[in-house]
């Protein structure tokens, strides 16, 4: 499959329920990842999870943003179609209108090397 290559000025959003369940994701999200609105509320988050991600860098994530604290780190993401793109993500505890835990991501383009470091990196972890 082919990589998604961010243009400099996208910055993708969603927010998710604390179960990880979409609840918005904004258009720049929605026009790289291939996915409407309607596919995307209610599924997991992990619907973009590209599988070349380790499970130790989303245990990590989980229990970073679960105790309070902000996330941050590049993530692999899979479109759609197939396709994968990179993203470097912050993500952080918040609460919806109704009260209830939430998270929010906000994602923007990482460079090059930036890339490089994280695949080499994400090769060593299981």
């Amino acid at each position: 499959m082919a990589e998604i290559i961010l243009n400099d000025n996208h910055f993708l959003v969603s927010q998710t329920d604390s179960h990880g369940r979409i609840t918005f994701a904004n258009e720049d999200f929605l026009k790289v990842c291939g996915f409407s609105l309607n596919e995307l509320i209610g599924k997991p988050h992990s619907i973009v999870r590209h599988p070349d991600m380790p499970k130790a860098a989303f245990k990590q994530l989980w229990d970073t943003i679960q105790s309070g604290k902000v996330w941050t780190g590049f993530v692999k993401n899979r479109a759609k179609n197939g396709d994968f793109y990179w993203v470097y993500a912050t993500i952080m505890h918040a609460t919806n209108c109704s009260g209830e835990k939430a998270y929010i991501s906000a994602r923007r383009k990482p460079n090059r090397a930036e890339i490089v470091e994280a695949e080499e990196l994400y090769r060593t972890l299981q």
